[in-house]
């Protein structure tokens, strides 16, 4: 018998699926303190029209080295969002933030991910 696990990765805004390309993660910044929330193509166009006309007015006063989503899963080997979800998935407790531990990606690899 097979088992097929299958990933679904969620707005945080509103719940609703993110699908492959249509959506990403937005990194913004605020009293210094660096959020990250995944956003629908949608919700990143508001997100953007939003934000438009503070930017307008605002100065830069620095700007942070970013690692894309691409090439930290490609550093890792693994997809640190579809870890979680399949994790709590399988009833895994695992903090939404900060390092997978190595057994929980072992198993992830393990289920065929």
């Amino acid at each position: 018998m097979a088992t097929k696990t299958i990933t679904e990765l969620v707005s945080d805004l509103s719940g609703r699926p993110v699908e492959r390309g249509r959506g990403r993660s937005v990194d913004f910044s605020y009293e210094g303190v660096l959020y990250r929330v995944d956003l629908t193509s949608d919700e990143v166009a508001a997100f953007e029209k939003a934000l438009a006309p503070y930017l307008a007015a605002a100065r830069k006063v620095g700007s942070q080295h970013r690692r894309t989503s691409a090439s930290s899963t490609t550093k890792r080997g693994f997809d640190p969002a579809a870890v979680r979800a399949w994790a709590v998935g399988q009833g895994i407790t695992v903090s939404p933030r900060g390092r997978i531990s190595a057994d929980v990606v072992e198993r992830y690899r393990a289920a065929g991910n």
